[in-house]
């Protein structure tokens, strides 16, 4: 099977990749930032709400890919200030719930648009074929 590269219409992205790839029963969503529908530019609010506004964004993505974030089998969080991790961590919860994916965060990384949360993930959903 080869693998299919998605893009969202309506939401912004960076033209040097695409939103994710579906490759076999999994999903690869690119880093995702929290900006704005259709707009490159970060939501007000500082880390939480990037954090809840990059989930939003990659559920977005997940559905046009055929999956929600209840397929999430990773996530890979990105701050650029480990102090703010429990902003984000409270955000995180609050999209995710009680039974969350595995996860990693990162702090101290210098992010794109001078981003204070960057976001990717793996989903699997198995393709019904």
């Amino acid at each position: 099977m080869k693998a299919k590269k998605v893009n969202v219409s309506g939401l912004g992205r960076l033209s040097a990749f695409c939103h994710a790839v579906i490759a076999g029963d999994f999903i690869y969503v690119s880093g995702t930032l929290g900006t704005k529908s259709n707009s490159m530019e970060l939501v007000e609010g500082g880390t939480g709400a990037e954090t809840t506004r990059a989930l939003r964004n990659i559920e977005i993505i997940l559905n046009e890919c055929g999956a929600s974030l209840s397929d999430l089998v990773k996530v890979n969080v990105f701050l650029a200030d480990i102090k703010t991790f429990q902003d984000m961590n409270e955000a995180y919860l609050e999209v995710m719930g009680s039974n969350p994916p595995a996860r990693i965060t990162v702090g101290g990384a210098e992010l794109a648009r001078g981003a204070a949360v960057e976001i990717d993930v793996v989903a699997y959903k198995p393709n019904p074929d």
